[in-house]
């Protein structure tokens, strides 16, 4: 009885060891249907989100506010074209965030024409973390 507590006594802190790594490595991918939600990504973690996008208007998306860059940091934003070979089609634009601390943080975006006289917030997307 006593080797089995010492055994559940070395395995759970191992156990609650790699349930922490996993959950550290999340990656949540979101999309435009996902705007006004919430999400949940583990300390370490990533989230991928991905709208559609026509650059070939003028139009692009805007991060306009992480509410706290302690919690979360913008790490990449890049453009793909649309595949489809058709001209004036729809690509998408893909922005990657990682999650730095435990805590709530919201992503406000626009889909404005960014030069001065252009139209401003055609759309938005909103996201709780």
């Amino acid at each position: 009885m006593k080797s089995k507590l010492i055994l559940i006594g070395v395995i759970a802190p191992v156990l609650l060891t790699l349930t922490a790594c996993t959950a550290a490595a999340q990656q949540v991918s979101v999309d435009d249907s996902y705007s006004g939600k919430e999400v949940k990504i583990g300390i370490g973690g990533s989230l991928t989100v991905t709208l559609t996008s026509n650059q070939t208007t003028g139009f692009q998306w805007e991060l306009k506010e992480i509410n706290d860059t302690s919690m979360l940091q913008k790490i990449d934003s890049k453009y793909e074209a649309s595949t489809t070979g058709l001209l004036g089609a729809s690509g998408k634009e893909i922005w990657t965030f990682k999650a730095l601390k435990a805590g709530r943080a919201t992503i406000n975006m626009e889909y404005s024409q960014p030069w001065e006289g252009g139209k401003k917030a055609v759309s938005t997307f909103n996201l709780r973390w």
